[in-house]
């Protein structure tokens, strides 16, 4: 058997265990983070690899919190078309995310009908950002300067757009940018 179908299917060849696409993952994508308020952890690249995905930094007390809405309409109008909207709550900007990760939940839930995958509280500012952010930061040539930033990766797990906290999820650019890459 080929070895490229070993590694596929997770066969050992020769003694050995191929080993199953560990070195493709993608850099923005090679952590295992838990989702918001609870105890499950998600490996990124094996839940969202081959997906387009939007990667943002979320806060509740924020002049741009009601995005949390045009996201979720983003998340459902074209994830079944292999897009996913992934949030990051981050109390670095101004203090705008102070509460727990359950009152986080329960507020983008109930105020905002998110449905889309949010994670543990993360640091998202230059200087201080958690690996995930630092790698977003590196393959885009920038850091976040305040809440709701927005990077783009396409179906390889590449960074192929960051878009500031003044570009609304509505935005036309931001919408055919997504498009282009589904």
């Amino acid at each position: 058997m080929h070895r490229f179908y070993a590694a596929i299917l997770g066969l050992t060849l020769l003694g050995a265990t191929a080993p199953v696409w560990s070195e493709a993952c993608p850099k923005a994508l090679d952590f295992e983070l838990r989702k918001l308020g609870g105890d499950e952890t998600v490996k990124l690249c094996e839940a969202y690899r081959g997906q387009v995905a939007l990667i943002v930094n979320t806060a509740s007390r924020c002049a741009f919190t009601p995005q949390y809405e045009g996201l979720e309409t983003l998340y459902e109008r074209y994830r079944e078309r292999g897009f996913v909207v992934l949030g990051f709550p981050s109390n670095d900007f101004g203090a705008q995310e102070p509460g727990s990760e359950q009152q986080v939940k329960d507020f983008c839930r109930l105020t905002y009908g998110v449905r889309f995958p949010m994670f543990e509280k993360t640091r998202a500012a230059e200087g201080r950002a958690d690996p995930l952010y630092r790698a977003l930061a590196e393959q885009a040539g920038e850091y976040p300067s305040w809440n709701f930033h927005k990077y783009l990766l396409d179906r390889e797990g590449r960074v192929v757009g960051s878009y500031s906290s003044f570009t609304p999820p509505e935005s036309s650019n931001l919408i055919r940018a997504i498009e282009s890459l589904l």
